[in-house]
């Protein structure tokens, strides 16, 4: 079986979704924008074939090289990147080169456009915000206005195709809409009506058949747009268990949009106050869907919860479309907390270590293309429930009096 991974090098985490895979006999063929004499050897290691390219936004030069694989190594059985930046790539060489393993150009939209993602929401039973599609002039502020009166301020407006919080606003009045449209974007906006919650996530490999192969819970802070307009400190942790009206929805989603073949990660609300036509505290109300991995560290710290390896469920569904990882032994939580070099901490390094050090499984400064969304340091830890994994986060990210981001 021939595999090309588009990007094995970055994340830097990704290595191991190849790692496994060629430990299932697979040749494993990546295409990258990093020189390999500058790749980390367990990259290196991971991989049956390299092929470098100065970027991979040139399609003429990513079509070359999986061409080149095809002569070389026959049909391609697979090709993916795990990655929310490249599906649109994935799914057009899918096309071009007849992979049938995936999703291809015809299908991509109704995975990257947060308009079309409702149609899906509705046909699988799950609530989801009232949405509204931004248009310019005075007749799409006009039109905005209109959506604002049944809703309510605040309001979110963001990118209809894009990737994480970038770029995304919330309006808390009508000061706010006129300055929104006084600097129109130049890309398609969508307009949501505003949901108080917090964020969980329903990750989930699922196989050829769109059956589950692994299912798992992240607990996310109630906005990463405020993380990143705020410059707020990033935690959030991986769960030890999942609601099962989670588990029902993150199912019904995977039917509804046909997913197979696929590491998925699908965020849900948890309603923290009651909004009429959606549920009630505590129900769960759709917001959108990701087809790929959750990002940052998330794929490792599901390994440390869960005491299993999710790479290897991943490879064993390419390789074989079954689980082959048995049930794990125990399950834990698993926290991220992140710090930014711009505040000052009660808390010392060292003091984190010796009150936690035997717990925690990452320490390290995160890669700079990660600092806006998880901060600059990264402390990582292994909890045995919930309420010990918010001690931890209160712990680690506690300001000094007059720092943080209220004070800046």
């Amino acid at each position: 079986m021939n595999f090309v991974f588009i990007s094995p090098q970055f994340p830097q985490i990704f290595w191991n979704f190849c790692d496994r895979l060629k430990k299932n006999g697979i040749n494993v063929l990546g295409i990258g924008d990093t020189p390999y004499d500058n790749l980390a050897q367990n990259v290196k290691d991971s991989l049956t074939e390299y092929y470098w390219l100065p970027t991979l936004e040139d399609y003429d030069g990513v079509f070359r090289a999986v061409a080149f694989y095809s002569f070389k190594y026959g049909k391609i059985d697979w090709l993916e990147s795990n990655n929310e930046y490249w599906l649109e790539l994935d799914a057009r060489l899918r096309t071009d080169f007849n992979i049938t393993t995936g999703v291809k150009s015809d299908e991509i939209g109704k995975f990257k456009s947060k308009a079309k993602m409702k149609s899906y929401y509705e046909k699988a039973g799950i609530p989801t915000a009232r949405q509204h599609k931004v248009t310019g002039g005075a007749e799409g502020l006009a039109a905005s206005k209109e959506f604002i009166s049944l809703t309510g301020y605040p309001v979110i407006v963001k990118p209809e195709i894009g990737v994480g919080a970038l770029d995304t606003y919330k309006l808390e009045k009508e000061e706010d809409l006129e300055k929104f449209y006084a600097n129109f974007p130049e890309h398609p906006y969508v307009m949501e009506e505003f949901i108080t919650g917090n964020i969980a996530s329903y990750d989930a490999i699922i196989n050829s058949k769109g059956e589950p192969l692994f299912e798992s819970m992240t607990s996310w802070p109630p906005s990463i747009m405020d993380i990143v307009n705020r410059r707020l400190d990033l935690a959030y942790y991986v769960a030890d268990t999942m609601p099962e009206s989670l588990r029902k929805m993150g199912r019904a989603a995977v039917k509804a949009f046909g997913v197979k073949g696929r590491f998925v990660h699908m965020e849900f609300f948890c309603l923290t106050k009651a909004k009429p036509g959606l549920g009630d505290v505590g129900d769960f109300v759709a917001l959108e869907v990701n087809m790929r991995p959750a990002g940052g560290y998330t794929p490792d710290m599901m390994d440390y919860a869960h005491s299993l390896d999710v790479y290897q469920i991943y490879a064993d569904m390419v390789a074989y479309d079954e689980r082959r990882v048995p049930e794990p032994p125990v399950e834990q939580c698993c926290a991220y907390a992140g710090r930014r070099d711009e505040y000052e901490y009660v808390h010392s390094h060292e003091e984190i270590m010796e009150k936690y050090g035997s717990r925690i499984v990452m320490c390290e400064r995160m890669p700079q293309l990660m600092w806006d969304q998880m901060g600059n340091q990264n402390y990582t830890a292994i909890l045995p429930d919930e309420k010990a994994t918010h001690e931890y986060i209160r712990f680690v990210q506690e300001y000094k009096e007059g720092s943080g981001p209220d004070f800046r």
